[in-house]
């Protein structure tokens, strides 16, 4: 079988049988685009042909361009690859196997503190932007976000009556989390402006709208954290994920249960040694509830 048409079968694999997000699909499209090149360059054109050693090689020119992060998630696509090939009888050796992926230094983006993730949040509420930034932030710290899972939210993924919002996270998995006083406040604070947000009387969905009255980009939402940390005085190197991973710190040092986090989080790599346990969601809702500083809006 030819290489360029066992990658197109693997791809259709990867986004309809394995249900994997559009953006995790296309960049194994990316990697395995440059892999076919490689292996073109070395007369190699069937899937049969491949070596370790090819692989192996790949990976060492890799190395001299790109990071070690870039050339492991090189293997990884390359594995899947190979296991899919031995899944579908394609081949009868995986020759990937045996290749270890390089040794990745484990460098987590610090924390906010509390006092920090408060002078963020604490916006003057004037325009419908004001109170869209302001619920767009609680809900981002509040509930640990991705900022794909933040800006793709749609007015039924959200259930104020019961605090919880239902998340379509990666591989399509869905997870409710726990939203407490400050988000749900927020959210309903915002929903009384949102209409003004909408133009043209148009129908949108989307929960969180841009000046032109649709869905938020994740750009969007990037600059609009930009401008915010700038006009606080704080780190504007400060990207969506520091707050994520502040969502996580401040209730692990709340004394949080870890797997709870990590249930909330949507099988997070907060701590890749730790094997992920289910958690029921009245454990993870208690946890919440119990630990997170701005769960209670308070008086």
């Amino acid at each position: 079988m030819k290489i360029e048409d066992a990658i197109v079968d693997f791809i259709q694999y990867c986004l309809f049988e394995k249900g994997l997000t559009d953006q995790t699909v296309s960049s194994y499209q990316n990697d395995l685009d440059v892999y076919l090149s490689f292996l073109q360059d070395k007369n190699v054109f069937l899937v049969k042909d491949i070596t370790s050693d090819h692989i192996k090689e790949f990976l060492k020119i890799r190395g001299d361009s790109e990071s070690t992060s870039t050339v492991a998630h090189n293997l990884t696509v390359i594995k899947n690859f190979h296991k899919y090939l031995i899944k579908e009888n394609i081949v009868k050796e995986d020759v990937s196997l045996f290749i270890s992926r390089p040794k990745l230094q484990k460098r987590l983006p610090r924390a906010l503190t509390v006092e920090e993730v408060d002078l963020l949040l604490d916006i003057t509420l004037n325009t419908p932007f004001d109170y869209r930034n302001k619920a767009m932030l609680e809900l981002m710290y509040g509930a640990g976000l991705r900022v794909s899972e933040l800006v793709s939210l749609t007015l039924n993924q959200i259930d104020l009556e019961n605090g919880l919002i239902r998340i379509m996270g990666k591989g399509r998995k869905e997870r409710e989390i726990p939203i407490g006083e400050y988000g749900v406040y927020y959210l309903k604070l915002y929903l009384e402006h949102r209409g003004m947000l909408i133009k043209n009387h148009r129908t949108e969905d989307a929960l969180f709208l841009n000046n032109h009255g649709k869905q938020i980009t994740r750009q969007g939402f990037f600059k609009i954290l930009k401008q915010l940390l700038l006009d606080k005085g704080l780190n504007p190197d400060v990207s969506p994920h520091t707050l994520r991973h502040s969502f996580a710190t401040h209730l692990l040092s709340h004394g949080a249960d870890l797997r709870s986090i990590q249930e909330m989080l949507g099988h997070s790599d907060i701590s890749t040694t730790k094997i992920y346990t289910h958690v029921s969601d009245e454990k993870v809702e208690a946890d919440y509830k119990k630990y997170h500083p701005r769960e209670h809006k308070g008086d």
